[in-house]
């Protein structure tokens, strides 16, 4: 540190920046973010500035110096903050700038950090020293005395670095009150009206006192305006952002809001920043010092990760699938029977769907009969798969794979309104978890004891009609061996639909949505040659079931197209890659015995049958455990009472079994949407 103090010591007014890189170099940890090492460097820092006056007043001339020299205004309203051109605009740039950084100018604050701190890990060493230890050291530059000479520049310099700061705070002052202002933002929250808005007040008040502020520095027995009043009015700049936030919740948002609300957030957060540093009334002087250290720490972190892909994505897609997750809970209200009504019309609700699935499975054994091109028979799978599941949603049945990404959600939810988990209701959440489980089960039950014998039915109908079995003996031993948990990739398989179960959530969140922040209802009703075809009242009975139905339309129809695909993507790739589902894999199972006339040994039809549950069991818990993950995720939860939860759930299935199973007599119907579980729709 000896050298680089000596360096910068010869030479305090020096615009070059080799000096403080060096000092930085001699502070870093040789491993980064080791907390240990990093404090005692800084340390051992203060020692020597304490026991070397000289070298504090050298380093303090030369780091005001600097800091006049360069432009600063940038560095105070950029770094950090996302920039104009939207979240598209800037994923690109990022990506761009990853494989070719742009070029320097050390005329700019912003690009000498680039030079003091080049490593992307800075930020971790950086932060990783205590504020106390940051303060000493602050104090000990600060406090050092100085030459008359070096008075007088530090001065000057000190008095371009606030004209600096000033020009920062009214630039941010300007695009709060323009982002505040945008259409998008007002049509959702309308309450703010132009003339009252205080994203528009703030930057009036802030005007007065920038303009005191300015007279204060060329008379010092000047008036200055107090900033509190700025303040006042940037909180409730933050209670609009957090109002519109919870309309969004309900009316869906969309990426551009999403990405405005955020950029309007920043600014807000560092406008409160710099007036703290410029204004000492609003804080004392540890409040302000800390301000500034968490402002240092901030810009430098932003630096070091301005462009990383992972932090945009984070900052963006979490709010995003907030409000896509948050319309698959309100789904997932639909997915739980509360009582015995309702469980057993969530049985007819999964019958129905069983039915249509035994016709789905032949129609599909039958398409593969044409031996088309890879490509159209893809196509003929994924349209019998698609616009079977839209019929079954239409109908309002359900499959009960489609459960999971909705119930899920609504158990993030839950461990959402506890906080961060840790004064979580178990028992309550245990209940939660035992209707689910119980409502999955008859879901199940009604899919598979209505799927298998409805197959059986339709092949032996074909028999009797035809005279030849549905299958010969060579595809019936094909479906069988499909159904092998152990011989063939059959849990493997199921595993990449429960996967695809997991998209087809996601997507009908997204719809749902885009049907509400669309308004969709409306749109569908001034569509001219929709009302001269249908009329405006059947207008508005389609654009009413389009808003409220059109994500469970679109998350079928998508789901369709993938499980109708892959297998024909791993064909033509030459890679093992299929899907399995319980019900299909139920019906195959029903179409294989009857074409093999049940001569088959027991060993293989337990196997075979056994291969149909363990195939459910994975379609149900990959896409129970990516639904669950993606929900907490997006709402910032941290769940932390994984074995306290496990201990509740063994406790009441080993005191009351039947719970997970059978709904109890006396539990009253709480749920009015539960009631029309039949009628609740999933594909």
């Amino acid at each position: 540190m000896l050298p680089a103090l000596e360096q910068i010591a010869s030479a305090p007014l020096s615009t070059d920046l080799s000096g403080i890189a060096g000092l930085a170099a001699a502070l870093r940890p040789p491993r980064k973010g080791d907390p240990e090492a990093a404090t005692g460097n800084v340390r051992t820092l203060t020692r020597l500035l304490h026991d070397n006056p000289h070298h504090a007043a050298a380093l303090r001339s030369h780091l005001m110096h600097l800091l006049s020299t360069r432009r600063q205004v940038s560095l105070y309203t950029d770094t950090g903050i996302l920039s104009n051109d939207g979240f598209f605009h800037e994923l690109r740039r990022r990506i761009a700038y990853r494989v070719l950084p742009p070029a320097l100018d050390e005329r700019n604050l912003q690009d000498c950090l680039e030079l003091v701190f080049p490593h992307e890990s800075d930020h971790l060493w950086l932060q990783a020293v205590p504020f106390e230890a940051w303060d000493a050291l602050w104090q000990a530059i600060a406090g050092a005395p100085q030459e008359q000479a070096l008075n007088r520049a530090a001065a000057s310099d000190q008095g371009k670095t606030l004209t600096e700061l000033l020009q920062a705070i009214q630039v941010l002052s300007y695009r709060i009150s323009a982002i505040g202002m945008e259409p998008e933002l007002i049509r959702i929250y309308s309450d703010v009206k132009a003339f009252e808005s205080p994203f528009l007040m703030q930057n009036v008040e802030l005007h007065g006192w920038l303009e005191s502020y300015r007279r204060r520095l060329q008379d010092d027995s000047a008036p200055v305006e107090d900033a509190r009043h700025v303040m006042v009015l940037l909180d409730q700049c933050q209670e609009v952002v957090d109002k519109i936030r919870k309309h969004a919740l309900r009316i869906g948002t969309s990426v551009s809001l999403t990405y405005r609300l955020l950029r309007l957030e920043q600014n807000l957060t560092r406008l409160r920043q710099l007036l703290a540093l410029a204004e000492p009334a609003i804080t004392d002087a540890q409040e302000q010092r800390r301000t500034g250290l968490a402002l240092a720490m901030e810009l430098v972190e932003a630096h070091n990760r301005k462009y990383t892909v992972r932090g945009l994505l984070a900052g963006n897609i979490n709010l995003l699938a907030r409000n896509i997750t948050e319309n698959a809970s309100r789904t997932g209200e639909h997915y739980i029977a509360e009582n015995r009504r309702e469980f057993g019309a969530m049985y007819r609700s999964a019958a129905g769907a069983g039915l249509i699935i035994g016709f789905m499975a032949l129609i599909k054994i039958l398409f593969s009969y044409l031996h088309a091109a890879p490509l159209v028979e893809a196509f003929l799978f994924s349209m019998n798969y698609s616009l079977g599941f839209m019929l079954i949603h239409v109908l309002h049945f359900t499959v009960a794979t489609k459960q999971p990404a909705m119930t899920a959600s609504r158990i993030a939810a839950d461990l959402h309104r506890s906080g961060d988990g840790r004064n979580l209701d178990i028992d309550s959440l245990v209940d939660v978890i035992v209707k689910v489980f119980r409502t999955q089960f008859v879901a199940v039950l009604g899919n598979l004891t209505i799927a298998f014998p409805m197959a059986y039915l339709l092949v032996t109908l074909w028999f009797h009609l035809s005279g030849n079995h549905f299958v010969d003996a060579d595809k019936a031993a094909h479906l069988l061996h499909d159904l092998d948990p152990v011989g063939s990739l059959a849990l493997f398989h199921a595993a990449i639909a429960g996967v695809c179960l997991f998209l087809a959530g996601l997507i009908s969140g997204y719809y749902d949505n885009k049907a509400l922040y669309t308004r969709m209802s409306q749109r569908v009703v001034r569509a001219r040659w929709l009302t001269a075809v249908i009329g405006k009242r059947g207008a508005q009975k389609l654009g009413g079931y389009l808003e409220t139905g059109l994500g469970g339309l679109m998350g079928n129809f998508y789901f369709g197209i993938m499980l109708g695909t892959i297998g024909t993507v791993g064909f033509m790739l030459g890679l093992p890659i299929d899907i399995r589902h319980i019900t299909f894999s139920a019906a195959n199972l029903a179409i294989a015995m009857e074409a093999l006339q049940w001569n088959v040994g027991l060993h293989t039809f337990v196997l075979s049958a056994v291969g149909v549950l363990a195939v459910g069991a994975v379609n149900l818990w990959v896409s129970f455990a990516l639904a669950l993950f993606v929900a907490l995720r997006s709402r910032q939860v941290r769940f932390r009472q994984g074995g306290k939860l496990l201990k509740a759930l063994l406790a009441r299935l080993a005191k009351k079994p039947g719970e997970f199973f059978w709904p109890p007599r006396d539990l009253p119907a709480t749920s009015p949407q539960a009631e029309n579980s039949s009628g609740s729709g999933s594909g």
